[in-house]
């Protein structure tokens, strides 16, 4: 049976719907409450990654709201949108594929657990994959010989690409392998091309230039914390790390997808030295799988990290034969489709280990209430770690919730944090007690959902030390609450 264009482009759209309704219902996951800070302190960087995803979270809330839907709604829109610049992309790049090739790839693209998942729960992936997909079409532009103009729209996506996440300096490093290799075997083409070149690295250069100023003035914090993690090296555990990398990979892409793409990189290389739009796409995908690979020699890949290539193994897959394509793309959908239900349903009966939303968004507002019955008028909230403090933050309304931890001292947020408080605390944890004048330990809480734990939660009663140095009261900070209470959930 044959499936028309608009068959697929039907399908798409349900997809956008149904994640637009998951996205307003989940709780938010720690990263994302996170992130959600991230936004009330707009800054040219953080810690952990570039600022994109705080300015498309600001976005979202000033849309509709400080709630789960406000800070997810760009992101759910753009998991959508980027399947305009792969149809694009592959049109120009791929002009064998036809129509209906470019709206398969699309869909592909759609039918992977990662999009999935990226599309309701916002984190960095979604900002880079939104960028590298119109990198990508730019390119195809660029190959279709549309002008060298367009090399400036390449500049300017591969710039806000790298503000969102660092990962994506690595398919731009693909592209930079292909003009040499392509400029040498075509030399005039070449030359046509280099004030284009410089123009859009001088695009995507103005681009990250905040990000570089950002790190110069916080004593290059960001750079230092991503690049550390070369510092460990097992090379002795190679193969469980590899290992890793293939199964996670194969979770995300889900395995017939994965199958697909396998194959579509098989044909993008048989036909590289033919076809100038199949060598970019190898560049732009091994180039990158190449370093996660080397890194998995001695160090463990997230399974997220790859997630950066996606868009160009989804482009790959359109000049193959799509006889199992649909079986391929409706095993991807019905395991997306059992994710959300396990998400807000939790039909099967899976431990905190098992369930990733159970661990992560069950119970914070159950542990909001329990922490408010032992908490006194004028109190502070205050955690032992970042995710549990942004979840608070994110949940209680009107109390003063504290963050304490160095990484708090990189934050534009007010210090002006004094008296009596609680913490809360999960006992594998610790925290700094010199930070106070006294610690009693009040009570346990535990935090899930349908009698299943996630997480159990010491509370202490705490007095905040009145002659703290500025290091220290540095790295106590104010965390922005809602005005009402707002983002909920129905579990």
């Amino acid at each position: 049976m044959r499936y028309s264009p608009r068959w697929w482009l039907s399908l798409l759209v349900l997809l956008a719907g149904v994640r637009l309704v998951v996205a307003g219902i989940l709780p938010l996951s720690p990263d994302e409450a996170y992130y959600r800070l991230w936004a009330f302190a707009p800054a040219a960087g953080y810690l952990d990654h570039p600022p994109m995803v705080a300015a498309w979270i600001r976005l979202g809330i000033w849309l509709a709201g400080d709630n789960a839907s406000g800070v997810r709604l760009v992101g759910v829109l753009a998991g959508a949108g980027l399947s305009f610049f792969v149809f694009r992309a592959v049109r120009d790049l791929l002009p064998g594929a036809g129509r209906a090739g470019a709206v398969r790839a699309c869909v592909m693209l759609q039918a992977t657990l990662a999009l999935a998942i990226q599309s309701v729960v916002i984190t960095p992936d979604m900002p880079v994959m939104f960028f590298i997909s119109m990198l990508l079409w730019a390119m195809g532009r660029v190959k279709a010989g549309a002008g060298t103009g367009w090399w400036l729209v390449a500049g300017l996506a591969a710039g806000l690409a790298c503000d969102s996440k660092y990962t994506a300096i690595l398919p731009v490093g693909g592209i930079g392998l292909w003009l040499v290799v392509h400029g040498l075997r075509h030399r005039a083409w070449g030359l046509r091309q280099v004030p284009g070149v410089v123009g859009g690295v001088m695009a995507a250069a103005l681009c990250v230039a905040p990000v570089v100023w950002w790190n110069a003035g916080h004593g290059w914090a960001s750079f230092v914390r991503q690049g550390g993690r070369t510092v460990d090296w097992h090379p002795g555990r190679a193969m469980q790390f590899l290992t890793e990398l293939a199964a996670g990979q194969v979770g995300l892409m889900t395995p017939g997808v994965a199958a697909f793409f396998i194959g579509g990189q098989v044909v993008m290389l048989r036909h590289a030295r033919r076809e100038a739009g199949c060598a970019l796409l190898s560049c732009m995908t091994l180039l990158p799988a190449c370093v996660f690979v080397q890194h998995a020699m001695g160090d463990r890949v997230q399974a997220n990290w790859p997630v950066v290539i996606y868009p160009m193994l989804a482009a790959g897959t359109a000049m193959m034969a799509w006889r199992w394509a649909r079986w391929a793309v409706g095993g991807g959908v019905v395991v997306g489709a059992l994710v959300y239900l396990q998400a807000l349903f939790a039909p099967l009966p899976l431990s905190a280990h098992a369930d990733v939303a159970l661990r992560q968004m069950a119970g914070w507002r159950g542990l909001a209430a329990g922490i408010e019955a032992q908490a006194r008028p004028g109190d502070f909230i205050a955690a032992c770690d970042y995710g549990t403090a942004a979840e608070l933050a994110a949940v209680m309304p009107g109390r003063v919730v504290v963050g304490m931890e160095p990484r708090w001292a990189l934050f534009n947020l007010p210090h002006d944090v004094a008296g009596d408080g609680i913490m809360a605390c999960n006992p594998r944890r610790d925290f700094d007690r010199d930070d106070f004048t006294s610690v009693e330990p009040v009570v346990t809480l535990e935090r899930g959902r349908h009698g299943r734990v996630a997480e159990r939660v010491t509370l202490y009663r705490v007095s905040l030390r009145p002659d703290l140095s500025a290091t220290q009261r540095s790295t106590i900070v104010r965390l922005p609450t809602p005005e009402k209470d707002s983002i909920k959930g129905f579990w």
